[in-house]
């Protein structure tokens, strides 16, 4: 029976040591955080933005994690692009891997269907990418906020920036989406507001990912609008610049142009890149402050690459998600939902805050013209307009936004 006793005690401290830090703390278990993405439909942006969240999160983790101690475990997962894959995905990660909040999505339709899906379950979702103003305004929730600035912070930006180009009458080319018909609708109110004279004498809505760019280039050509308002991005814009240009759609018109400076859709034009029009972007070469340069002075040694704009918001996110943690001290979703409601992140562009109001995180966004040097399309004149000066006003979000 002594012997006996001796073994108990033995295989105890054996299981103890096992489950003990290096001073007999018990290590704390990973705290899982679900993330979902369109990787297999927008490779540009998503590659780039998961190499950013992932970067934070090695960083937090090789400082000792969160809550003291623990580290960050993010079960990632394509949502496929489509709101019915992403609601399965989205629960999948809820009810099978147990994770304490969700991040994510790029498309706005999905961002809204994960909203809704996070508002029905009651789980934390943190919208990374998802522009359209109903994330957060018509459709906004409990428990969804949002990172990036949304279609109306960025197309008043824009209004603004180009306010004085002279012109009276605009065309509009958007993708025939969520997004586009949101940066559509936004363009034509700021726009009267700006100049209530002014006019909108032609709308293009392609389907995004499909355009023709030769017959949406016509149809702006016949209405001869004065200046142009575009929100389509990536292989649709390409396609629209090329054409654009080759009839000379672009003459002597002001652009104002949602994403276009984002090295995710500069880049690839090249020499192709439009010059003179006015866009949102990221020129990340150019930012000299000591908080930017070490983000890319990181990234480019992780990855050996350049950074994108993904790749910014990515690592903001990770932030988001530490200082998240750190202040509420708890997964619990109701304690988590609570603290980020003003919740205050620094960022590789200063510090941001998640308004209670809304859930929208005042997150600017950088304002300028594009030129070309040496072959390839840069930002140029650009300042960086904080979100907290372009948001929605209490009032709006009153009206719109549905009672939590």
């Amino acid at each position: 029976m002594l012997r006996r006793s001796f073994l108990i005690a033995g295989t105890a401290a054996l299981a103890l040591a096992a489950t003990s830090g290096p001073h007999g703390a018990r290590a704390a278990e990973p705290v899982k955080v679900g993330e979902l993405f369109a990787y297999s439909k927008i490779a540009a942006f998503a590659d780039p933005y998961r190499n950013g969240w992932q970067l934070a999160i090695d960083e937090i983790n090789a400082k000792g994690g969160v809550m003291g101690g623990r580290q960050i475990e993010v079960v990632s997962r394509d949502d496929g692009g489509t709101t019915a894959d992403a609601v399965r995905v989205a629960d999948e990660l809820v009810t099978n891997e147990k994770v304490a909040f969700l991040f994510g999505t790029f498309f706005s339709n999905v961002g809204l269907a994960v909203g809704d899906y996070a508002k029905q379950k009651k789980v934390l979702f943190i919208a990374a990418e998802p522009l359209t103003d109903a994330v957060t305004m018509s459709k906004g929730n409990r428990y969804t906020f949002r990172m990036r600035p949304n279609t109306y912070m960025q197309t008043k930006m824009l209004v603004e920036a180009g306010k004085n180009s002279g012109a009276r009458t605009w065309g509009i080319v958007a993708p025939n989406y969520e997004y586009g018909q949101s940066a559509a609708s936004n363009f034509k109110k700021l726009l009267a507001e700006m100049d209530p004279g002014a006019k909108v004498v032609v709308e293009q809505y392609p389907a995004l990912g499909k355009i023709d760019a030769g017959a949406t280039v016509q149809a702006l050509l016949a209405a001869k609008p004065e200046g142009i308002f575009n929100a389509t991005f990536a292989g649709d814009q390409a396609k629209l610049v090329r054409e654009g240009t080759l009839r000379g759609l672009f003459d002597g018109r002001p652009v104002l142009s949602l994403l276009t400076g984002e090295p995710e859709y500069l880049a690839p034009m090249k020499g192709e890149a439009p010059t003179g029009w006015i866009v949102t972007g990221y020129p990340w070469e150019q930012i000299d402050t000591p908080e930017h340069k070490a983000f890319v002075a990181a990234y480019q040694k992780k990855y050996n690459d350049t950074p994108r704009l993904a790749s910014l918001l990515g690592y903001s996110i990770g932030y988001t998600v530490k200082a998240l943690l750190d202040k509420a001290g708890s997964t619990d979703t109701e304690k988590l939902v609570d603290t980020l409601e003003g919740l205050k992140v620094e960022t590789p562009i200063g510090p941001i805050s998640f308004r209670k109001i809304d859930h929208q995180s005042t997150m600017g966004a950088f304002v300028g013209k594009l030129a070309v040097e040496d072959g390839h399309g840069k930002m140029v004149d650009w300042h960086y307009a904080d979100g907290a000066d372009y948001m929605h006003s209490p009032a709006e979000v009153k009206a719109e936004r549905p009672a939590d």
